[in-house]
């Protein structure tokens, strides 16, 4: 068939590509809560993962029982609303995993201004246990090291508020905030 006998899509119609693409279900930032050690904090991240449709992961073992009456205090009724993963171990995580997406660590370790980064829809947010932070095969894997700057002298957010900062900067980067179409 001679090249100009090929028959072109309308201006506005569909290729096989967009089609395809239209298709497929958009890349979903998440947050993984490695071994979280307080309920309170869990239950607040749950709520924002809810509140903000963004999947929260949890990698255990939890330094609480998942049905603590503290998770739930702090989550309120929004836990119903969240899509929610537990994994019984880093290795269970990684194996859950699909080839796509970035392991994006906050970590008072980190190199690099979460606010200099440049997040990607797929990426997955890792924040470390409140009491010991994460091991070092986590920062390995990990393919950022994120950092929130702050003040001489002071260490570290609540993780429940750094996470807030960090997965506002994300969406807001990406456009995901829910219904806020710019």
């Amino acid at each position: 068939m001679h090249p100009a006998a090929v028959a072109k899509p309308e201006l506005g119609a569909a290729t096989p590509r967009l089609a395809r693409l239209a298709a497929e279900p958009p890349p979903i930032m998440r947050l993984a809560l490695f071994q979280p050690d307080i309920p309170q904090n869990a239950g607040a991240l749950i709520r924002l993962g809810a509140c903000l449709g963004v999947p929260v992961d949890i990698i255990e073992p939890c330094g609480f029982v998942l049905s603590d009456r503290r998770l739930r205090r702090a989550g309120m009724d929004y836990l119903e609303s969240a899509e929610l993963i537990r994994h019984a171990s880093w290795a269970a995580f990684l194996a859950s995993r699909g080839p796509e997406g970035r392991l994006v660590l906050l970590t008072t370790a980190g190199t690099l201004p979460y606010h200099r980064f440049t997040f990607a829809p797929d990426d997955t947010i890792v924040l470390g246990r409140e009491s010991a932070g994460v091991p070092p095969e986590i920062h390995a894997a990990s393919a950022a090291r994120l950092i929130i700057p702050m003040r001489p002298g002071l260490r570290s957010l609540n993780v429940a508020l750094a996470a807030a900062m960090v997965l506002g900067e994300a969406l807001r980067q990406t456009a995901r905030f829910p219904g806020g179409e710019e």
